[in-house]
């Protein structure tokens, strides 16, 4: 007779419903009862009446979006703890681990878009105001990968844990802050103004930085760790920008050139975002090198 590990003993109660033995200490948690499945089954509360059939999926396809957000930003702090720890190795772990989300977040967009402009209009004035324009994490990520506007945290007092949220987002120093606070740290040239700053205020291009990531790029076999934590960050800004693309092509495929139903301007307004850089002085780099 073998004995279980501590692993086996750890993972017997989600396998069990396929016989697998579970310790007498954790033998009531179930599949449905670890990943709470009534909660999460019972959170799509369609408004329409009698309920249109293709609300269910504008409903699921946005709240996926959201536990992926929450998945996102759950990495993306724990890469700024790490380089605050000067752990690189493990920030490029984690950082990877967010580009591999990003592609699914881009790839929901599919499925959105076998939702009919008919169909949509018919459900889409019950939906009042309520728009992606006021997703609380969405404008978090955005904030702590340096896109920050102190304009829009007002909109999230009616929820005093979402406004605390994105007020410690929009005070606190980015991903690409910290990153650059490390070069700092170990010797980079880095300008001090782009090392302590008003947080709150949206990064700003500096050519300092570009030097920074000259010497980086030019010698990446002596600065290999800090140049692969540059390629990742290259990875999750080129990863947003084709979220971005996919998200407008999207709205425009079913609404056209119709206003957004937080007032925004559609098509237009999500045009626009594709001009935004969170990590300008990693894409300029590219023009210094070589010949």
């Amino acid at each position: 007779m073998t004995t279980k590990t501590g692993e086996e003993k750890q993972a017997a109660p989600i396998s069990a419903g396929r016989g697998g033995d579970a310790d007498s200490s954790s033998r009531g948690v179930r599949y449905d009862t670890y990943l709470q499945l009534d909660t999460l089954l019972s959170a799509q509360k369609p408004v329409t009446e009698p309920e249109h059939h293709d609300e269910m999926l504008f409903i699921i396809q946005h709240q996926v979006a959201e536990l992926w957000f929450k998945l996102v930003l759950h990495e993306i702090e724990a890469a700024i703890e790490c380089l605050k720890q000067d752990e690189l190795a493990r920030s490029i772990k984690t950082l990877s681990r967010v580009t591999v989300v990003q592609r699914q977040l881009t790839a929901q967009w599919d499925v959105l878009a076998t939702l009919t402009p008919k169909a949509y209009a018919e459900f889409r004035d019950r939906l009042g105001t309520a728009s992606g324009f006021q997703s609380p994490q969405y404008r978090v990520l955005e904030f702590k990968l340096g896109n920050k506007a102190r304009d829009l945290v007002p909109m999230f007092r009616h929820h005093l844990e979402y406004y605390r949220q994105l007020k410690r987002a929009l005070e606190s120093p980015s991903l690409y802050d910290e990153f650059l606070r490390y070069l700092y740290r170990v010797g980079h040239r880095v300008p001090l103004e782009r090392v302590e700053r008003d947080w709150s205020e949206r990064y700003e291009h500096h050519p300092g930085v570009v030097d920074v990531f000259q010497v980086i790029y030019e010698h990446p076999d002596e600065y290999w760790a800090a140049y692969e934590v540059c390629e990742r960050l290259v990875d999750i800004e080129i990863n947003f920008q084709a979220w971005r693309f996919h998200h407008m092509k999207t709205v425009e495929r079913i609404i056209g050139f119709k206003a957004g139903t937080a007032g925004t301007a559609g098509v237009k307004f999500l045009k626009k975002a594709l001009d935004v850089s969170f990590f300008p002085e990693l894409t300029e780099v590219r023009t210094r090198i070589g010949p």
